[in-house]
């Protein structure tokens, strides 16, 4: 994991501010548009999580998730985002994210394999259980060893507005077992006896840092107890002209 303060990067922080100020709120104000008018039905499933129910709503190839009950007015995930707006898209192809991947993967070319925008609003975004990228992607990509991930702090984050957290060393142990709890993404979310909770780091971050993660990884995030937003844009590469996960289209960098 590495993560990078690129502060000093007026043009990066502007944009980031850029897309904080407004554009979030539009971007979610287009998706709801998307959603009440769409022809086709849009696809909807709820997942039970303890009591909680989470919604989850695909539209073509966009994944809607809402915040669990009782916040359930509240997107809570947007994936993939980059279509929604011309900055988000820009950024996919930054050098400052991706230069560090092509070292990562050892190549000179890249493509996407997905993007998802992150909103934990001020007291109503929950919190994410601890769990691995690589589970959720090895039945749709053959190589999820080289799916690097990058994550763009659009917020200041801290431990009160529920900063990312990884446990420390866990990208080493590959895909571990997830958890048996009978619910529809139990799953994914990764089995404790396998990793030590005294090894989380909870990684705090000013607005425009980026923080390079493995797909192994076992991470997660606390809810956001804070009156302060708490978004992120994370990006997901791999190697050229390589589908992307949602829209199986490619897209290279």
């Amino acid at each position: 994991m590495r993560v990078a303060n690129i502060n000093g990067y007026n043009h990066f922080i502007n944009s980031c501010k850029s897309i904080r100020d407004g554009r979030i709120d539009s971007i979610v104000a287009s998706i709801m548009v998307c959603e009440r008018t769409n022809r086709r039905a849009p696809t909807s499933s709820l997942c039970a999580v303890g009591r909680l129910r989470a919604k989850f709503i695909d539209i073509d190839f966009l994944t809607l998730q809402y915040e669990p009950q009782p916040n359930e007015k509240y997107l809570k995930v947007i994936e993939p985002a980059h279509s929604l707006n011309s900055e988000l898209e820009e950024l996919i192809f930054d050098e400052r994210l991706t230069d560090p991947i092509k070292s990562i993967l050892s190549t000179d070319s890249l493509s996407l394999w997905t993007d998802k925008l992150n909103l934990k609003r001020p007291m109503v975004g929950s919190g994410f259980g601890w769990h691995q990228d690589s589970p959720y992607w090895i039945h749709d990509n053959e190589d999820v060893d080289s799916l690097p991930n990058v994550y763009v702090c659009l917020d200041k984050a801290d431990k009160e507005n529920g900063c990312f957290r990884v446990i420390k060393g866990s990208h080493k142990k590959g895909c571990l077992p997830g958890t048996c709890d009978n619910s529809q993404l139990g799953g994914f979310y990764t089995d404790k006896n396998h990793f030590d909770l005294e090894d989380c780091i909870d990684i705090e971050a000013n607005a425009g840092s980026l923080i390079f993660f493995n797909p192994h990884i076992v991470h997660g995030s606390s809810p956001n107890e804070s009156t302060q937003e708490r978004r992120a844009y994370i990006v997901t590469y791999q190697h050229k002209d390589k589908p992307s996960l949602k829209s199986g289209k490619v897209l290279n960098i």
